[in-house]
């Protein structure tokens, strides 16, 4: 007759073994989920920047007259969030077309989430489509073009 049974089931070992895969298992998924949180709020935040930024450019360009050469900086309230942005407009050496350049942060930070440029310049008059933008005056059409007189 036999004394021993055989007992089925795991041993201590196995069982630490399955725990150490486990919980590295879970770190690693923490740490990823971590990863894509902060990948999310990043976003969220240069899109965030962005929009002020176009607002900044749109309320200069509707601002009466052209804009004068130099920068200006403010804070705006966006999103439950206070972010300062910073306003340079220059020159860009074709008459009365000026650049907007403006860059966005969280307040409090000097670091630069977003920066947005754009254009300004005298506005055309009524029906005109496409202005060209030249630097002296506009001449005729060219020898050669196909114009005939």
């Amino acid at each position: 007759m036999k004394l021993h049974k055989k007992l089925k089931g795991f041993t201590l070992i196995e069982v630490m073994v399955a725990l150490t895969i486990v919980a590295l298992s879970l770190t690693a998924l923490t740490a990823s989920m971590s990863q894509m949180i902060d990948a999310a709020h990043t976003m969220r935040d240069r899109t965030y920047a962005s929009w002020i930024a176009q607002n900044r450019i749109t309320e200069i360009r509707l601002q009466q007259g052209l804009p004068e050469p130099g920068s200006t900086n403010g804070e705006v309230l966006y999103a439950n969030t206070d972010w300062t942005w910073r306003a340079i407009i220059s020159e860009t050496g074709v008459e009365e077309l000026y650049r907007i350049d403006v860059s966005v942060s969280l307040a409090g930070s000097d670091d630069v989430i977003r920066s947005v440029s754009g254009f300004v310049g005298s506005p055309g008059a009524v029906g005109e489509a496409n202005r060209v933008w030249m630097r002296g005056p506009q001449t005729g059409p060219q020898s050669g073009s196909g114009a005939t007189s």
